[in-house]
């Protein structure tokens, strides 16, 4: 585990292109995952956001949950991607993936854009809440829940 002090954090996959793609198709995966990073790492990122939010205030056993944006997963991913990861007991991480696609991010206007994002990251809060549950961590997840709706409003 990193000395950082986050309990969250974004981790972007960009989009996947078949052995076959035309260079268009290339071109237009590449663009698509560097725009997605500017609502991610841009200056109206949401990471710099989630930063506010740090894992001493939350309890002992959650000091990463790592977002993972998924931009245009071709379908072997998908059919792949778990609603959210297992708990690693050992690194006190969980990994939360998140599908981007054309349907409900591009094509969609920025306001839009940052509604889903947000709607996305509190929808899996209620699935890691679960996760939190059944494993019995000690984490504060009504408190962490209520931080991060509040963190993400502030947003745009």
């Amino acid at each position: 585990m990193s000395n950082d002090t986050n309990i969250f954090g974004c981790f972007v996959s960009y989009p996947s292109v078949m052995y076959d793609a035309t260079d268009e198709q290339k071109k237009i995966a590449k663009n698509q995952g560097d725009l997605f990073r500017i609502y991610i790492w841009g200056d109206q990122g949401i990471c710099d956001s989630l930063k506010e939010l740090k894992k001493e205030n939350y309890g002992n056993d959650l000091e990463l949950a790592l977002f993972q944006f998924y931009v245009n997963p071709i379908e072997y991913e998908l059919n792949n991607l778990k609603e959210i990861e297992s708990y690693r007991k050992k690194e006190k991480s969980i990994g939360i993936p998140i599908i981007i696609d054309d349907e409900n991010f591009f094509s969609k206007t920025e306001q839009e854009r940052y509604n889903f994002l947000k709607q996305s990251i509190l929808q899996k809060m209620e699935v890691l809440l679960e996760v939190v549950k059944k494993k019995k961590l000690d984490t504060k997840m009504d408190l962490l829940k209520s931080d991060l709706r509040k963190v993400l409003e502030e947003l745009r």
